[in-house]
Formats: structure tokens, C-alpha cells, sequence
């Protein structure tokens, strides 16, 4: 939750921005006011407004717009350097950072007119290692879903279901928390979520994913719940009564992989999305265009992560080259 009477009235302006006009999600809006908050107490300590070097203890309130009108790209630099030297933040965490600092400077220069120069125009992001993503084979999925239909367990069905939507949808941990009874078209076999930046999509269900909701439905519990997180209307519930928690779900799912043998610090909740991403471009001769529409990304180029090909399928390809027998 965003304090935001510790906040100087610029940065509050600019997190009303984001959310009214830039329609950023609250998460995103949050790691704005981390990230840019982290950023104005470096400053302090920068410029020498500040003998405390406890992060946790330097006040960003009373910094004024004449201050940020002294930042250079230099200083910007400075800080994500900082966070190396001290935090040891990996380039996704100083990337993220960067990105935050050159909306914020975007948004004091073109919209408030606070500052006449952007000192991150020429903000560049550090480079980002191009990693293929973690994922599970369909053996090993088979695997965690057999292992999750366990009856010793008291939440077995909902539990269940949570494993089923994840790995045949492939959808985000916000969007399967936020799941609504009345998102879902039981006639369709339809879901309707909410992704990143607000955005509404469409996700198809499967046999196995309608299965497994009527199969929780039939004992999720109708009484008594209570009227925070708007529960009432929640697919998944916890054993308070209310919505589920992202915090629950990814316990859920750390339980169900270490009992099916899998490392929790290599498998998480995400990497069930990127198994689903991949089984879906391996095995259902899903194209890339239909599969960025499936997982809900802006850009094609975060959906070409998921174009690896297994040893299996670059064999056969090379086989199946119309020169192999020349």
C-alpha cells in the first residue's frame, strides 16, 4: 500500500497520472512509487542533503522540484551504478528502475511542466541477458497434476483447479486471484480476465480446465464469506473465507511442486506460465501471433521467448531439410 503522505506532491501527482490516464495496473503504480522514492533518497545522499545512510530513514517529503531540476543523466547513471555496487540488483531490477525514472521525467517535463529539461531522455536500460525460460516438460507436468490430485488434502479440488488453469492457460498469478464466477461463459468455455495495464482478454478453456472448475465448484463453500477483496464473487477462495491471496496461491504451488520432486528455487508460479506458453508452441502448432493474443503481451518480441525449439524438433527439422539426402 502506497503511504502517500510521505510522499512530495509531485510524485503523488505523477502516480495519479499513471493510474488515470496512463491506466497503469496498481502493481505497476506501486513499483513507480518504490522505485522513484528509492531514487529521490539516493539523491539526498548524492547531493549531500543527508548524513543518514539507512535507506529506510531518509525522508523524501520535503524534496523539492528545484532539487530535480540539478539531475543530470550522470546522476541517474550514479544510481543504477549504486544499486550494483551496494545492492548487487540484477540488470532486470536496474532496467526496471530505469524505466520507472524515464516515465517519471517524461511525465514532470511534457505534462506537468515542472522541468523544462529531461534528464532521461537519453536514459539507456542495461542490457538484459537473453535467457531461454524455465519451464516443465509435459511429462513433468503430467507429473505435478497427478501429485495435486491427492485426496489427503482438504483443498484438493480448488488446488487442483489452480494447477490446471496455470499450466493449460497460461495465465498470470494477478489474473487467476482475480477470476470472478460470473468471468466465466460455462455455455463458451470462456474466461475473461484482467491483464497488464487493465487490459481485458478472452481465455479459451479447455476440457480439462472446465472439468477441473466445476469439479471445485461443487465444493467451494457458499456460506459465510465475507465481503472483503469483493470475495463473494470469487472463483478461489482461501479457508478465511475471501479471496485467495497471490501469496497463498504461490504457497499452493511451491507445496504441490517440492511433493512432486521439483526444485522450488528453479519452478515457481511463473514458470507454470512459461510451461504453458511452451506446451502450447510445442505440442498444439500454435503460431506466434496466436500465442502473444493467449498470454496477453503488448509486444511480439516477449512472445518470442517461447519460440525455442526442443533438441527433439531441431533434429527433425535439419532431417527434414529438402538438401539432407544430396
Amino acid at each position: 500500500m502506497i503511504n502517500r503522505e510521505d510522499n512530495p506532491e509531485f510524485l503523488n501527482s505523477f502516480l495519479d497520472y499513471s493510474t488515470t490516464i496512463l491506466n497503469k495496473s496498481p502493481n505497476t503504480v506501486k513499483e513507480y512509487n518504490y522505485d522513484i522514492c528509492m531514487f529521490l533518497k539516493f539523491l539526498k545522499i548524492h547531493f549531500h542533503m543527508t548524513n543518514e545512510e539507512d535507506f529506510s530513514k531518509i525522508p523524501v517529503q520535503d524534496f523539492s522540484v528545484q532539487v530535480l531540476k540539478k539531475v543530470e543523466l550522470n546522476d541517474i547513471y550514479a544510481f543504477l551504478a549504486y544499486l550494483t555496487s551496494t545492492y548487487n540488483s540484477k540488470a532486470s531490477t536496474r532496467a526496471r528502475k530505469a524505466s520507472s525514472i524515464r516515465v517519471f521525467f517524461k511525465y514532470l517535463t511534457r505534462k506537468a511542466k515542472l522541468l523544462e529539461v529531461n534528464p532521461a531522455q537519453d536514459l539507456e536500460s542495461p542490457k538484459l541477458d537473453k535467457r531461454l525460460p524455465k519451464y516443465l516438460s509435459l511429462e513433468d507436468s503430467k507429473k505435478l497434476l497427478s501429485v495435486a490430485s491427492n485426496e489427503d488434502n482438504r483443498n484438493e479440488k480448488r488446488d487442483y483447479a489452480i494447477l490446471t488453469l496455470f499450466l493449460n492457460c497460461g495465465m498470470r498469478l494477478s489474473e487467476l486471484v482475480g477470476i470472478n464466477i460470473p468471468d466465466i461463459n460455462f455455455s463458451e468455455c470462456t474466461l475473461t480476465v484482467i491483464g497488464k495495464g487493465n487490459k481485458e482478454r478472452t481465455i479459451y478453456l479447455n476440457k480439462a480446465c472446465m472439468k477441473a472448475i466445476q469439479a471445485y465448484l461443487e465444493v467451494r463453500p457458499n456460506k459465510n464469506i465475507k465481503s472483503t477483496k469483493n470475495s463473494k464473487n470469487a472463483l478461489f477462495l482461501s479457508e478465511r473465507l475471501e479471496r485467495i491471496s497471490n501469496r497463498t496461491v504461490q504457497h499452493i504451488v511451491e507445496k504441490e511442486l517440492r511433493l512432486a520432486g521439483f526444485d522450488t528455487k528453479r519452478y515457481s508460479v511463473h514458470k507454470l506460465r512459461h510451461t504453458a506458453a511452451t506446451l502450447m508452441y510445442q505440442y498444439g502448432d500454435t503460431d506466434i501471433l496466436t500465442l502473444q493474443e493467449i498470454l496477453g503481451h503488448e509486444s511480439i518480441s516477449t512472445t518470442q521467448i517461447y519460440t525455442h525449439l526442443s533438441h527433439k524438433q531441431a533434429r527433425q527439422a535439419a532431417e527434414n531439410n529438402p538438401l539432407a539426402d544430396l
